[in-house]
């Protein structure tokens, strides 16, 4: 089997590399490779049974197409100083005008046309001076939300556009590997249920998101896809009430704020804010459970949910952040006996374990309600609470109550995306014909940045095509 283009994963990168071919290519034979399901056929049984099914082979939140982030907030950030590092390798001009040309095309399939962020008024100002004075910065990003449910029908547009423009697509296959002659990439080594087969391939593409950043980092190793260790990110998902987080939510919907807290000055950051949102699980493939946010159109709570989130960069010789990260999580859920764990800000200050009863008589009501209540503190590295401790109190300053003692803090919160490739600034890896997109890369961090890198690398392909 022998095509022009083999995409590996069906989320944001890989799905904009294939609609670029489609839209402006000429007669691409392109195959993507799918681990999980068609985007109508994902489906999260916890809906129906209250708690989490540790799905198997793959869990429907994070695999399947259009990926893990489509099923979890469906946030598109249209500012290039959100969303990763690829403008440095691009130019922040070309980053931003890639990022408004996507935009236009999420809108031609159905995206909502409202943005949010984009008020400026006294309350933004107070809400700058106020972080200013906090030490932190807070970074101006218009929104576009397409909701957790209505991504769902958006992505169904485009898959069976695909479909129908030829693209094929191997949904619940995984990739083993890739295939190299010399110092060229020529194919990749699949696994279905009928078992291994080799795809030949003129340009390979791997876009496998967070969720395969393990994987691709195995692949660098094996193969000498030249590469190093990037940023690990660990945190929590902290849920207050939407009372405490009311003027941010209607005036800036997102609030990203960056901080540096004392001792250590690590970066810390807010992520993905889901006003009246749900506290949500996902599962990884070692039966890893992670704490992340979801944002519907028109389903809310009462309460707002966001992501704090430390860097971690090791140095020499420590060269395995992913690994790290893993292990964080892996104590947490032995903690909560393969939960999530929840804990009370105010019960992390007096040293004490959070229980069920407490939680059941406060203000905030988990919205994760199989969340086991305990002492994320005796899993969380001490450097890493201690910056979300400081970076809380921070952020009192900007949100009054924030740090409440009712507040929720979920663990663990990982970010996969440490292996950082080595790529010029046409996404040329070391390898000739292989290229490594979006969150598993390192490059990038979200929907939307993600799927600029696929627009880019969709031309860059047609440009290769040209000059062969």
């Amino acid at each position: 089997m022998k095509y022009d283009v083999v995409i590996i994963g069906a989320g944001p990168a890989g799905i904009f590399t294939a609609l670029e071919l489609v839209r402006h290519g000429k007669n691409e034979k392109i195959l993507m490779i799918e681990k999980g399901k068609p985007v109508d056929r994902r489906h999260c049984p916890k809906s129906e049974t209250g708690k989490c099914m540790n799905c198997k082979p793959n869990c429907m939140i994070t695999t399947g197409f259009s990926g893990a982030g489509a099923f979890s907030d469906g946030k598109l950030s249209l500012s290039c100083e959100v969303g990763g590092e690829l403008p440095s390798l691009i130019g922040e001009n070309f980053a931003q005008e890639l990022i408004d040309y996507t935009d236009k095309i999420y809108l031609e399939f159905g995206a909502d046309e409202h943005v949010e962020g984009l008020y400026e008024g006294e309350e933004v100002t107070e809400i700058r001076k106020r972080a200013i004075r906090a030490g932190l910065r807070l970074v101006n990003c218009p929104i576009r939300h397409l909701g957790t449910e209505k991504a769902q029908q958006l992505y169904l547009n485009i898959q069976n556009y695909l479909l129908d423009q030829g693209v094929e697509i191997l949904f619940e296959t995984e990739c083993e590997n890739i295939i190299l002659d010399g110092d060229v990439c020529t194919g990749v080594r699949i696994r279905t249920r009928n078992g291994e087969q080799e795809i030949q391939g003129r340009e390979i593409v791997i876009g496998t998101g967070r969720r395969g950043a393990d994987w691709l980092e195995k692949v660098c190793a094996e193969n000498g896809i030249a590469h190093r260790p990037g940023t690990v990110d660990i945190g929590v998902r902290v849920e207050c009430r939407n009372e405490v987080m009311e003027i941010v939510n209607k005036v800036l919907y997102e609030g990203k704020l960056i901080g540096y807290p004392k001792p250590w000055k690590n970066k810390v950051r807010t992520f993905c804010q889901n006003p009246g949102g749900f506290v949500a699980q996902e599962n990884y493939d070692n039966n890893l459970a992670v704490v992340n946010g979801h944002s519907f159109k028109e389903l809310k709570s009462e309460n707002t949910n966001l992501a704090i989130l430390v860097s971690h960069n090791f140095t020499e010789p420590f060269n395995q952040p992913i690994a790290y990260a893993q292990k964080v999580g892996e104590l947490t859920n032995m903690l909560g006996a393969g939960h999530i764990l929840v804990q009370r800000y105010g019960d992390i200050l007096d040293g004490k374990r959070t229980w069920q009863e407490e939680l059941a008589r406060s203000n905030v009501k988990p919205t994760l309600k199989d969340a086991v209540a305990g002492d994320i503190t005796a899993a969380m590295p001490y450097r890493a609470m201690t910056n979300i401790i400081e970076f809380i109190r921070m952020l009192d300053q900007v949100v009054p109550g924030f740090a409440s003692d009712e507040t929720l803090l979920y663990s663990p919160e990982l970010k996969f995306y440490s292996n950082k490739v080595r790529m010029d600034e046409n996404l040329n890896t070391n390898i000739r014909g292989l290229h490594c997109l979006g969150d598993s890369s390192g490059w990038t961090r979200g929907l939307m940045m993600a799927s600029a890198m696929g627009v880019l690398m969709g031309r860059k392909l047609m440009e290769t095509k040209q000059e062969v």
